[in-house]
């Protein structure tokens, strides 16, 4: 884009008449334009324009799905209200099940008795 600017500026310029632009050949003055498409050339082929327009897409899709959670009251809001909240019955807290690691018991235990 930047070289398109810079062709049609020397290019107002040249055809104006003002400044040292003015006694410019015209390969000089036009040249931007071929850098410019030499430029999207390359970007092309080296699949750099779609890359761009590809994470243009993904932003969007992941705002839109955002916005949307948001909207339906599942968004980020709803879980960190729901990791900062207190348990509605605290009783059932401590009454979880606890896994044991039969290795680290109580070596006092016997040792299941394995089928022969």
């Amino acid at each position: 884009m930047a070289f398109v600017l810079l062709g049609t500026a020397l290019l107002l310029l040249k055809m104006t008449g003002v400044t040292a632009v003015a006694d410019w050949s015209w390969w000089l003055v036009l040249s931007p334009f071929a850098l410019a498409v030499a430029w999207w050339s390359f970007a092309d082929s080296i699949g750099l324009t779609q890359r761009r327009a590809m994470d243009k897409m993904e932003q969007k899709k992941t705002e839109r799905r955002t916005r949307n959670l948001e909207a339906l009251g599942l968004g980020d809001r709803r879980e960190r209200k729901a990791r900062h909240a207190k348990p509605v019955f605290p009783a059932q807290e401590t009454m979880r099940p606890t896994y044991t690691d039969p290795t680290t018991a109580d070596s006092a235990a016997p040792p299941p008795a394995r089928p022969s």
